[in-house]
This record gives structure tokens, sequence and C-alpha cells, in this order.
């Protein structure tokens, strides 16, 4: 354990006589002398020095932006299916570039997302409740550094009391005595009491309290991310229910059409009653999964409801079927994944205020100092309680030591200390897991863009194959079954392709939180920050 001393006298000569003689003659008063020593003592600051946590190193790129070497290129995609809109080819922006500072879904270029997130980041209850927990992590820091300052208190006591006749003579040794016995006291002291930081308890005390004021702003900005990426993620989801509704609707209408061909057909006698039935079937199963989607729509519009804080009753999003192609994301380097994550920031900060609490609790196997005073007027009379004879004053300093505790103070320290290696491992598997998490959502782009391009082409192959059994049944060559079976097919194909496109652009998000969204650690509040009196408008009572 290593103990810093500061230099606290001035005027040191080459050889430090100069020093010396000045602290002699100090030495010589008692209260100067005690006053010196205090503003030595209060350059000790004992524990062990905080030092960023070392990790491993970042790689040079990430493994997921370019497929393994045995990977078959992908197909050429298609043109857009006309059922779903633009479906377009999907790759990562350069490295140099950079994710929007803040407003990082604005990349998406969707006026509707824009509005939905600065309403979130304004009415969104989760966030103002990580904000005013920040908000109480930065009065605990103003609460610790109170710490450095003395205490005064100034109180008003009042008493009559009758001593016991049989006690002998000994209430005219307590002041003047009524004509009963009684005797009165009126005391009007002012105490002031300090605790010198000699051993840096204090200090150590203030910075785990900024550090830990650092980890709750960092939460707030995860927070704030999460709560940004699961309104992307839900509004991404409706737009693709919207989307699929549109196929149903529109293979609605073309079941309708063959229910009405085969009717006429039924009619005129050129079929039987079975394709009628099958064509009916047919119609009806598409109008009930048409029906179905409204639930996962609801559900994903209440979703949303919550997250802007606007009661579920009272919030609608317009039907808008649309599926786009991701924005080209910036990814960066890996070596910049530390800087841009909040939660990597905040595992840091709570190892630097676990580090302090080590600080704080190695003070405690040194002595404690305390300087108090107390000062007033005391008189039994209330006529002369102001009188220049009834003042009184005390001062001087308390020295103590613990000599024994039974292991207490070092078992103290060894917590911490676990405390602090159990922070460090966590800090360094939120790496991990970040770079896990980058590369789980890279995965999955690169794999869903060239999934929905090999499913563009069953797409189109199943519509073919529609076309050319519908000409077979016209012609009376194949049951009207086999047209049913390639409807179903050509409808199923369509969903799948629509639900992949949904899975990529939600895994879009995934990979902007993943990456930090637009947050970087520069952000962070710092210890002065966090020390500062807050706005007069933070600390107001929220009705």
């Amino acid at each position: 354990m290593k103990v810093k001393m500061l230099p606290v006298l001035p005027n040191r000569d080459r050889e430090g006589v100069g020093a010396r003689v000045i602290f002699s003659r100090l030495l010589s008063k008692p209260y100067l002398a005690t006053a010196v020593l205090c503003l030595a003592l209060t350059g000790c600051v004992v524990g062990p020095k905080y030092h960023p946590p070392s990790t491993a190193q970042a790689p040079p790129a990430y493994k997921e932006l370019n497929p393994p070497a045995n990977q078959p290129a992908p197909p050429t995609e298609p043109a857009p299916d006309p059922t779903l809109g633009g479906l377009g080819d999907w790759k990562v922006a350069n490295p140099q570039d950079a994710l929007p500072r803040g407003k990082w879904w604005e990349i998406y270029n969707n006026p509707e997302l824009n509005a939905l997130e600065d309403q979130l980041n304004i009415d969104n209850q989760n966030i103002k409740q990580f904000f005013e927990n920040f908000m109480a992590s930065r009065a605990l820091v103003r609460q610790a550094r109170s710490q450095f300052f003395p205490t005064a208190t100034v109180g008003f006591n009042y008493s009559r009391s009758r001593g016991s006749v049989n006690l002998g003579n000994n209430i005219g040794a307590t002041g003047t005595t009524s004509g009963n016995g009684s005797t009165g006291l009126i005391d009007l002291p002012f105490d002031v009491s300090w605790e010198p930081d000699l051993w840096g308890k204090v200090r150590n005390t203030v910075r785990q309290a900024q550090y830990s004021a650092q980890v709750s702003a960092a939460d707030l900005e995860n927070e704030r991310l999460t709560e940004q990426a699961g309104l992307a993620t839900f509004f991404f989801e409706l737009r693709g229910q919207d989307a699929l509704q549109q196929i149903l609707d529109a293979t609605v209408v073309q079941d309708q059409k063959a229910l009405d061909f085969n009717k006429s057909q039924y009619d005129l006698g050129l079929t039987d009653r079975i394709s009628v039935v099958q064509a009916e079937t047919t119609l009806e199963s598409a109008q009930a999964q048409a029906t179905n989607l409204g639930i996962a729509r609801a559900q994903f519009e209440h979703a949303i409801a919550l997250l802007v804080g606007k009661p579920a009753s009272e919030f609608s999003i317009p039907v808008k079927p649309v599926l786009t192609t991701p924005p080209p994301i910036p990814v960066g380097l890996p070596s910049q994944l530390l800087e841009r994550r909040p939660d990597i920031a905040a595992a840091e900060r709570t190892m630097a205020a676990a580090n302090a609490q080590i600080g704080v609790a190695t003070a405690a196997f040194y002595p404690n100092l305390s300087i108090s005073a107390s000062a007033g007027f005391e008189s039994s009379i209330w006529k002369k309680l102001f009188d220049w004879p009834s003042r009184f004053w005390s001062v001087g300093p308390s020295l103590s030591e613990t000599v024994f505790d039974a292991g207490l103070r070092r078992a103290t320290v060894n917590q911490f200390t676990a405390i602090y290696n159990a922070d460090l491992a966590a800090y360094r598997q939120s790496v991990l897991t970040a770079f896990q998490q980058v590369e789980d959502s890279l995965a999955a782009v690169r794999i869903l863009t060239q999934q929905i391009q090999q499913q563009h082409q069953a797409v189109e192959s199943a519509r073919v194959a529609l076309d050319l059994e519908t000409k077979r049944y016209e012609s009376g060559i194949d049951p009207y079954i086999d047209v049913v079976t390639e409807q179903n097919a050509l409808l199923s194909a369509q969903q799948i392709l629509a639900l992949i496109e949904i899975q990529r652009m939600t895994q879009s998000v995934s990979l902007i939180e993943a990456l930090g969204g637009g947050w970087d650690r520069s952000e962070l509040a710092t210890p002065q920050q966090v020390t500062a009196k807050p706005a007069k408008a933070d600390t107001t009572i929220q009705q």
C-alpha cells in the first residue's frame, strides 16, 4: 500500500534548511502547529492508484464483413417484387464513415420514424426514471464533498431543576437559587467540528461518488439507446405487417377472381363441383390469414405507444405497406467499439468506483483526527444571558486509533478488492459480448441479404409455375387442385420473402445498437460536470 505525500510547505531552499526553520518555529505555537500538521497530512492518499483496465487487443477488422472464402458468391438479385416494393441490395459503409451523432435513426431517412424517436426522447418514462437516478447520483457527489468542510450548529437550551435537600449544601455551587430551591439554566451554544481528510478517505469517497454518477450517466445513455432501438424495431415490424397484409389482400383478390371463374365454369357445366369448393377453401384460408395479421400489428402499435409515453387507446399509426432496404451502415473499426458503447463505459467506471472504495476502506487503518470548537452564552438569569461574563468557549483536537477490531478492517479491504476484481471480469466480459453482438448482427444482415436474393428467385419461379398450371387447368389438362397447390406455393414464397426483409431491417437496427448508436465516450459526463450543481429545472418535482 502506497502513501502519497503532497508538498505543502513553500519556499524550500536547495538544502531544505529554510523549510525546517519555518516548520520548527510553527511548532513552537500549538495551534499553528496543529493547523500545519493537518494541512500536511491532508495531502496523504492511501489505497491503490486506479489504472484503466487492459483488454485483449482488438482485431484489425470484423470477420463477418467479408464472407468466408469457401462460400459461393450470392446470385444476382432480380428486379424488385412489385407486391413488396423495392428490396434492393445492402452493403456496409466505408470504415471512415461515422454514424450520425445523437440521432442515429435518421440514417433510415424515414420522417415517421424520426418523429416517433423525437417523441420517445421526451416522453419515455423509462428514460425519465434513469435520468432521475442520474440526478440522485449527482446529489450523492455533493453530499460526499460536504465532508471536506466543517459542520457548524447553533442551538438553544433552557432547563429548570431542583436538587434534593438530602444531598447537602450542593445547590449554591450551581448558580443562583430561587426561593423554592430550584435553579434555571439558559444555554445558547455555537459548535463547530471538522475532521481533516488526513488519509484521503473523503477524497476517495468523492471519487467513488463521481465515478458512480458517471456509471449512472452511462446507464442513462444505454437505456436511451435500448428504448430507441426498440422503437425502431417495432416500427419496422409494424410496417412489415402492413406489407404482409398487402400480400394477403392481393391474394384474396386473385382467389376471389378464381372462385368467380370456377363458379361460372360450373354453371356452364364445364367443370365439377369440387373445383368450386377448392377455390372457396383457398379464398377463405387467405381471408383468415389476412384477418389474423391484425393481432401482431395491433400489438406492435401498442408497444410503440408505450415507448413514446402515450396511452395505447389514444395512439394509432396509419397503414403504409412499405419494405425498404437498410441504408449502408458505417461499422468502423473494432478498435473504436470500446469508445462507442455506453454499457462498456459504465462497466469501466464501475471499476473506477470500486477502486476508490478500496482507498476508503484502507483509510480505516490510520488514526482519525477531529477538531471541535464551542462558544456561546450561558446564564441562569435571562437578563444577564448576553452579558460579556456569560460567555464560554472551548477548542481542541481529538485523535483516535483503533487498536483491535478482530480483522474487521482487513476483511473490509479484502471485500472491496474482490468486488474490484469481479468488476474487472465483468468489464472484460462486456467487451467480449460487444464484439459478439456486432459480429452476430453483421452475419445476420449479410446472410439475410443473400437469402433475400435467393428468395426473389423462388417467388419468380412460383409465379411462373402458377401461370403455367393455370393455363393447363383452363385447357382441361390438370384438375384445379394443382392450381391451388401452385397458388399456395406462391403465397408462401411471398410471405417468406417479406418476413426475411422484415428480419433484415430489424437486424440492421440491432447492428446499430451493437455499435453503440450515435453515442461516443467523449459525451460521458466528466467528474466536474457530475459535481456541478444541477439546474433548478432538473430538480423540480414532476407532477
